[in-house]
């Protein structure tokens, strides 16, 4: 049932929504900075600028979600390669995350004496 929901969720985040991704911004620009971009083409569902989490600096990317497909690739197709904030712009349509694509930490902490299965004789 967990999976079906999931799926429900995705295919309609993905068909009643566009998901666009935003590189290139300056350090200084907001979320509401961000949507307010995007407003000029349609109504603008969310903005999000991804910040470091250790120190909650911008990264220098985010994402918008538009409402309405057109609007969002209107918006692609104006703002790709534009300048703003003195920095050229490169706007996509994100790309689904891939289940594999989240980063594998290993819970090996290290320590320990080594290789035991080694013969020292």
């Amino acid at each position: 049932m967990k999976g079906l929901l999931r799926n429900l969720f995705i295919f309609y985040f993905y068909f009643f929504y566009m998901n666009i991704f935003v590189a290139g911004l300056s350090y200084q620009i907001t979320d509401a900075d961000l949507k307010e971009l995007f407003e000029e083409y349609g109504e603008v569902s969310s903005a999000k600028i991804i910040t470091d989490r250790e120190t909650r600096r911008s990264k220098g990317y985010g994402f918008v979600e538009m409402s309405n497909e057109g609007d969002g690739q209107r918006a692609i197709e104006e703002l790709n390669d534009a300048e703003y904030d003195g920095r050229t712009l490169s706007v996509s349509e994100a790309r689904p995350r891939a289940e594999g694509d989240r980063p594998k930490y290993n819970n090996n902490r290290g320590g320990g004496y080594g290789n035991r299965d080694r013969n020292r004789y």
